[in-house]
């Protein structure tokens, strides 16, 4: 439980550090270091992810830094999504999950390593709703079927397709990762009901705690670091792990 611990505190300051990717890494540890099943670690990241999104959405919100439009036109069908995911968990194998899992890993590795362009934090023309739902949509199901947040999907979707400063998108997505997660979670219950399964409270409880120390631990740090030189870093972590759970799940799959 020690090492998980750490790991809870690496999770936290990468969301602190980056405002992103920690979610990511909630799944690996929970099974390969805490040795639980595939589907109760990615039922416990999703409540985990959504508690320290939820905590770290509040200062955003005091400071009116959360676009309500965008939660209710990329976060409700995000909602959507999720329960969807959640709910074709009970159909995809485990293996399948974390495939699936590590090639979204490799993916957020290879745009958190491509250079910030100078425009990203400028405001850009908001693109027609029909297209924000559907983005919404797909990123939900993401997060309900393999427990991620999204954070790397959602922010550039929310400064891109609906034309958010970058500071107000970071916020509107945290709150949109904790609604959907919660969402994804309590499906994801009854999945694991019918597969005679049990959520571990104890490490979920632990995890959101420690996870919301680190992530304020994290942005303290941040704003003393070389954001790109991180973000780097980072990346290169998520191309290790990604393509260690792609080999260790491929066979069973292929």
């Amino acid at each position: 439980m020690t090492i998980a611990v750490f790991g809870a505190v690496f999770i936290g300051l990468s969301l602190g550090l980056l405002g992103s990717g920690g979610s990511i890494l909630t799944v690996p540890i929970l099974v390969y270091v805490l040795g639980q099943p595939d589907k109760v670690a990615i039922a416990g990241s999703l409540a985990i992810v959504g508690g320290i999104s939820l905590f770290g959405a509040i200062p955003f919100a005091v400071g009116r830094r959360i676009d309500w439009r965008s939660v209710l036109f990329f976060g409700v069908p995000g909602m959507i999504g999720s329960f969807g995911g959640a709910f074709l968990a009970q159909y995809v194998s485990g293996a399948v999950q974390l495939l699936l899992f590590s090639i979204i890993m490799l993916v957020a590795a290879v745009i958190m390593f491509k250079p910030k362009r100078k425009d990203d934090d400028a405001p850009h023309k908001p693109h027609p709703i029909w297209q924000i739902a559907i983005e919404g949509v797909i990123v939900g199901v993401i997060t309900g079927l393999v427990g991620v947040g999204g954070g790397f999907l959602i922010v550039p979707a929310l400064a891109l397709l609906g034309g958010l400063p970058m500071h107000v998108a970071i916020g509107t997505s945290l709150l949109i990762i904790a609604l959907k997660s919660f969402v994804g979670f309590f499906e994801y219950l009854h999945v694991l009901s019918d597969l005679n399964l049990s959520m571990d409270w104890t490490v979920v409880l632990i995890f959101v705690g420690v996870g919301v120390v680190g992530s304020l631990i994290g942005k303290t740090i941040g704003s003393r670091v070389p954001q790109l030189a991180l973000q780097r870093t980072f990346a290169v972590f998520l191309l290790m792990i990604g393509s260690f759970i792609l080999w260790q799940n491929a066979p069973a799959v292929f």
